[in-house]
């Protein structure tokens, strides 16, 4: 790992410990968790699918 990609990691696992609480106090009732959690998981699919072929 070269120092990009771990500066990279730093960053996303801070900008996770920042919103995690708040995204879980919001979303206490279940139904409404897992609505959020599954808009989240499209959007990094999505970016994760356009990064592939960029970078490809």
């Amino acid at each position: 790992m070269d120092i990009n990609q771990t500066m990279s990691a730093i960053f996303l696992i801070a900008v996770l410990i920042l919103i995690l609480p708040n995204f879980l106090s919001t979303n206490n009732k279940l139904k409404e968790f897992l609505r959020n959690l599954s808009i989240w998981a499209i959007i990094t699919s999505v970016i994760i699918v356009i990064m592939y072929f960029i970078i490809r």
